[in-house]
């Protein structure tokens, strides 16, 4: 990787509940259109494109794209679970960076049903075999939660048991997600709850996990340009925000052997991810001020704090009473709103939270901005699996 590589615009609609969007071809091109606005470029003048999204026909990338130009360049379609948008960023940014191209889009859009997750093709294997003969072991005693629910609050479940979390840690991180989301006008969810009214919600799984503890399902779509630097000079292109580093990983052995909730919903995955991009970068994880992380579940969000290294290992309840994850403390985390207030579209997810964190190194999330900073690392999970982690700076 041989090139620096320029964040030169970002776009990202208002995501909405499932039966209220415009199609995802609609959304889609949306999304590019303000990204090539903020950026002030010609889309003639995009080289490539990466197109993410989960629940859509083959081209589906082509169809959107099409609305906004056909220029004829290379269009692939990316398929990683949750951490699409961030797959599609990441081939976007090795292509500028190899000097494979000079200017490449990184799209993603989802147009989602209602409810919990589930197989869309149930006539051969599913995907999260490995992931689900975990589950089925690990928490026979929860047969009747949906599986994704009962993926990720058997992590939380085991973290508690280990390290003696209460509940009430995972229903203050919710809290915290929505006085974030407060000051974020393209959040689903602005209302701000206590961490009392998190307990106090409906029960999904007694004693592990409440409603507002999920994110909920969402449609919409996000879209950033991605430049060499030369490029963005040739233009005239914002040059103020950069990728310092990238990693994609999948799972090891260690995910499932021996068994652990923790491990299979993605621990070790963004372990990895994390040390190589600290490790490429020359950064400490204590150097970085704002993160936006995948909280598809408060569970998952206080897992991360910990295979991320913004706390120790077993120090996240910590980490949350001492209000070390918002402003004033340590880092902020999902200063967005995050997955929990902002809602889950899987192809865009990765993609908004790239839109989240340039706006936070250009110094232009208002109410939500993070002072002086100068780091942001963001985190996108998918099981079965994929974790991306990106380093952006501010040049």
């Amino acid at each position: 990787m041989s090139q620096n590589t320029c964040v030169a615009g970002v776009g990202m609609i208002p995501f909405t509940k499932p039966g209220t969007s415009a199609s995802y071809i609609d959304m889609g091109a949306h999304a590019v259109r303000l990204a090539l606005q903020d950026a002030g470029l010609d889309y003639r003048l995009v080289q490539q494109a990466y197109v993410g999204y989960v629940y859509g026909d083959s081209t589906s990338g082509q169809s959107a794209l099409y609305e906004v130009g056909l220029s004829g360049i290379p269009v692939v379609n990316v398929n990683n679970n949750c951490s699409t948008g961030s797959t599609a960023l990441w081939l976007a940014r090795q292509a500028v960076a190899s000097g494979a191209t000079e200017c490449a889009l990184a799209l993603g859009f989802e147009q989602m049903q209602p409810g919990a997750l589930g197989n869309m093709f149930n006539d051969r294997p599913s995907v999260m075999g490995k992931c689900w003969e975990v589950t089925h072991q690990l928490c026979a005693d929860a047969e009747e939660v949906p599986m994704a629910l009962k993926m990720f609050g058997g992590a939380g479940r085991e973290h508690m048991q280990k390290y003696g979390t209460g509940l009430e840690t995972f229903a203050a991180i919710r809290a915290k997600a929505s006085r974030h989301a407060a000051n974020n006008p393209l959040a689903l969810f602005r209302n701000v709850v206590s961490t009392e009214q998190v307990l106090n919600d409906k029960v999904v799984w007694p004693g592990v996990m409440t409603r507002l503890m999920a994110c909920p399902p969402t449609c919409g779509a996000a879209a950033a340009i991605i430049c060499s630097e030369a490029f963005a000079k040739r233009h005239g292109l914002d040059r103020s925000v950069v990728i310092l580093a990238q990693a994609l990983t999948t799972d090891a052995a260690v995910a499932y052997e021996p068994q652990s909730m923790i491990q299979a919903v993605g621990f070790d995955m963004t372990q990895r991810a994390a040390k190589a991009v600290y490790e490429a970068a020359g950064v400490d994880p204590r150097e970085i001020p704002v993160v936006e992380l995948h909280d598809c579940f408060a569970h998952n969000e206080l897992l991360t704090y910990e295979s991320l290294g913004l706390c120790a290992v077993g120090d996240a309840a910590q980490f949350v009473q001492d209000a070390d994850n918002t402003y004033g403390g340590r880092v902020v985390t999902n200063p967005s709103g995050g997955l929990l207030s902002k809602g889950h579209p899987l192809g865009a997810t990765g993609l908004a939270q790239c839109f989240e964190l340039t706006q936070q190194l250009r110094g232009t999330a208002d109410k939500r901005q993070v002072e002086g900073a100068q780091l942001a690392l963001q985190h996108n999970l998918g099981l079965g699996g994929a974790c991306v982690v990106t380093l952006y700076g501010r040049a």
